[in-house]
């Protein structure tokens, strides 16, 4: 091979170290002006977190949230942009790996890509959603169910909640289900590489139960409400990426025998 091959051979790498430094400073750029947006914010999206919490105690209940180090507050409010930032980030950085993966796929592949692209920001929310709006309630509930009133022998027991640990658990319970809800994509991904295809899956069926509910079990807090919430879900979400992989499978098999009968016309 002559210097000048090894040179063109180093074009095409180039330019797409280029194009994948682009796409993650504009990533990194856009993180960062919705991190400096959050902090202005911190305090409204906060009271929004708070939300499912406030409803069970109902906004004339007198409960307090409380913190017990000085610097608690401001790290919490940094903690809360991060996570903001990276919520409204993430969708964005997965549909920019897919479009710097898209040109080098086949026509029929890029359709693949265009669903994943549609797929990604909308299972993310979703899953962010459920999280929001049932499983927090649901949990919140359960667990505030083991104060106790005040007794002639026993002093009450109510909850004083930290605001770094009820954001810790709330940014776990959002990113946990946001990404889990990403299953889809991952398999149909791995299905294109040839990592796994639709009849392993649904051989691994049985298992991918077991695996599932343990995972639930090991990111969610420890009630049984919030694993299940999870689980069923996201094992909903698993026999749907059969379905998508056989469907993307029947649709490139319909493609390739149609460019076969024209090339046969010719």
């Amino acid at each position: 091979m002559t210097e000048k091959d090894l040179n063109l051979s180093k074009a095409p790498l180039l330019s797409h170290l280029i194009e994948l430094r682009r796409r993650l400073l504009y990533c990194l750029a856009f993180f960062t002006l919705m991190f400096i947006a959050s902090y202005f914010f911190a305090s409204q999206i906060y009271a929004f977190l708070q939300q499912p919490l406030l409803e069970i105690f109902g906004p004339d209940s007198g409960r307090r949230m409380i913190y017990t180090g000085l610097h608690e507050a401001f790290f919490t409010y940094l903690k809360l942009s991060f996570f903001s930032a990276t919520f409204f980030t993430l969708p964005l950085m997965l549909i920019q790996i897919w479009r710097f993966i898209a040109p080098g796929l086949y026509i029929h592949e890029q359709h693949s890509v265009s669903l994943l692209l549609v797929m990604t920001p909308i299972l993310f929310v979703a899953g962010a959603a459920l999280a929001f709006y049932v499983v927090m309630p649901l949990a919140w509930e359960f667990f505030i169910s083991f104060e106790s009133p005040a007794k002639e022998a026993a002093i009450s027991v109510e909850l004083e909640a930290k605001i770094s640990e009820y954001l810790g658990l709330v940014i776990k319970l959002i990113l946990a289900f946001g990404l889990s809800f990403e299953l889809p994509i991952l398999l149909l991904v791995m299905a294109k590489a040839g990592l796994v295809s639709a009849q392993s899956l649904a051989g691994f069926r049985r298992h991918a139960i077991v695996v599932i509910f343990l995972l639930a079990a090991l990111i969610t807090p420890p009630d049984l409400i919030s694993q299940i919430a999870l689980g069923l879900p996201v094992f909903a979400l698993y026999e749907l990426s059969i379905l998508l992989i056989r469907w993307t499978r029947s649709d490139y098999s319909r493609q390739k025998n149609s460019q076969s009968d024209q090339a046969a016309r010719y």
